[in-house]
């Protein structure tokens, strides 16, 4: 492949305004948007994602954007080889694709590459989260210390999903998690360049809560409804659903409903704000800084 083609990628937290952007970027270079985002990918759930309109999907192309069902298995190590295909098939005929997204594992997916995991058998996935639903995460973490004490130790102990992940690739191989994590970058055929975006943290706090107002009026709470019964599947552990399911069971209140996913989605970002922050290559900017975006990657590009 030409030593000339690049991947943009556009990174930054939930709300912070990275769709209008990408879309500036994209008709800038003539590029195609790579997805990022692990539940936009799911055609079911469009209110609770802020899936791009319909509008914005039809003025750039769009991958992996409602291209998978909720009750697909769908990996991070799967999207990286998926996304991967289409960026190469893309760069024949273009010199840069964009890749944008929040979800910072699919972003180092791409970039770095992620170790190859084997798939974890069904019923050790559904016996662990029996455990989780008894015994709550405490039990879960005493396990995971005694069966994988590295893990233990490395993992963040307060996120149920990476403390099952572990356990369940644990104990479906009989190897612990942590002996299957090379941590080695791979080689990618193309040059990578990364801009972030970010807001003051009151004004990014500000536009989550006005965005969650907005997916309510949009019918949020009747699609989540709609998936009630599905609530035990992966895709459906999201913010925004969650809270509502926890609502039409009778345990918390509409209002309360609210204020959570408000706040967890507040929480979601900060996690963002933190993952990214640890990339030395990437240059930030202030969403309304558009001028400053194009000017940086033509710069950056070599481009006139």
């Amino acid at each position: 492949m030409s030593p000339n083609k690049t991947l943009i990628v556009l990174v930054g937290p939930t709300a912070v305004g990275k769709t209008r952007i990408s879309l500036d970027i994209a008709k800038e270079f003539s590029s195609e948007i790579i997805s990022a985002d692990s539940r936009q990918i799911y055609k079911e759930l469009r209110i609770g994602t802020d899936t791009p309109s319909p509008g914005q999907l039809k003025a750039i192309r769009h991958h992996f954007v409602a291209s998978h069902s909720i009750h697909d298995y769908y990996t991070a190590g799967m999207y990286e080889l998926d996304a991967l295909d289409k960026i190469n098939e893309l760069l024949k005929s273009t010199d840069q694709v964009l890749l944008t997204g929040g979800s910072g594992l699919y972003i180092s997916a791409v970039c770095r590459g992620i170790d190859e995991l084997p798939r974890v058998d069904q019923q050790v996935r559904e016996n662990l989260l029996e455990e989780y639903e008894q015994e709550g995460l405490e039990g879960l973490r005493q396990k995971l210390k005694l069966l994988d004490p590295q893990s233990y130790h490395q993992i963040d102990l307060k996120n149920p999903k990476r403390i099952l992940k572990a356990l369940e690739i644990t104990l479906t191989t009989g190897k612990a998690y942590s002996s299957f994590l090379t941590r080695r970058s791979k080689q990618r055929p193309f040059h990578i360049l990364k801009i972030g975006l970010n807001r003051p943290r009151q004004e990014l706090y500000e536009r989550i809560n006005q965005r969650v107002d907005q997916m309510i009026e949009a019918g949020l709470v009747e699609e989540a409804r709609r998936f009630f019964t599905l609530k035990h599947l992966n895709a459906l552990n999201t913010v925004g659903y969650k809270e509502w399911f926890r609502y039409f069971q009778n345990e918390i209140s509409y209002d309360e409903a609210i204020r959570l996913i408000k706040r967890n989605t507040r929480r979601y970002a900060k996690r963002q704000i933190t993952w990214f922050a640890k990339e030395k290559d990437l240059q930030w900017f202030h969403p309304d800084e558009k001028g400053k975006i194009i000017q940086y990657l033509h710069q950056k590009l070599g481009a006139p």
